[in-house]
């Protein structure tokens, strides 16, 4: 099957509304009463099942959180702004409208896991991670941003560490100066 977001016209971030009214409108053009003996009947028909198809498939995608937005309109178009903050890398916006949320759901913990990391904060980010998935353990999004925190996350520390001095570890940074001060005295 299409991608039943191009096949109604409309963007993964649209609304539960603006999926319903592309929906409408495309039944309206596309009904099969409006092509009663009329060559173009089957190609019709088809086109309509094709939009019901798409559009029964978003909303159980959206019931079910496989997508990455709720049934609440809302919270996504907020959510959709705190994507595009940390995909921007304005993260000390993000973080703010996180925590301006109350309600703690789901995406709400992947969000700001995806803060945490950015923020370098592993553990916090993995836990954020983790809580996510287990509110939906059915996110794809969810469950394979935690399998890369439980496979990278002793090599983002290790990586963290060395970018500290130029890929020299701390310890021969004070080394060196305990040395260099030895030296100058």
């Amino acid at each position: 099957m299409k991608d039943p977001y191009q096949v109604l016209g409309v963007s993964p971030s649209a609304s539960d509304d603006e999926i319903k009214q592309a929906y409408r409108d495309l039944a309206k053009k596309y009904h099969p009463d409006n092509y009663i003996n009329n060559p173009l009947a089957d190609l019709a028909q088809e086109k309509m099942k094709e939009i019901n198809e798409a559009y029964d498939t978003i909303v159980k995608m959206r019931a079910s959180g496989h997508s990455e937005y709720s049934s609440n309109s809302s919270s996504n178009r907020v959510y959709q702004q705190i994507r595009a903050y940390i995909n921007s890398g304005n993260i000390a916006v993000a973080e703010q409208m996180l925590l301006g949320i109350s309600e703690h759901d789901a995406e709400w913990h992947f969000l700001m896991g995806s803060v945490m990391v950015q923020k370098r904060w592993f553990d916090e980010a993995k836990r954020h991670f983790t809580t996510a998935y287990q509110m939906n353990p059915s996110n794809p999004e969810y469950a394979a941003a935690l399998q890369r925190m439980q496979t990278t996350q002793g090599q983002a520390y290790q990586t963290y560490q060395n970018n500290l001095c130029g890929g020299v570890s701390c310890c021969d940074c004070c080394t060196a100066m305990i040395c260099a001060d030895m030296c100058c005295n």
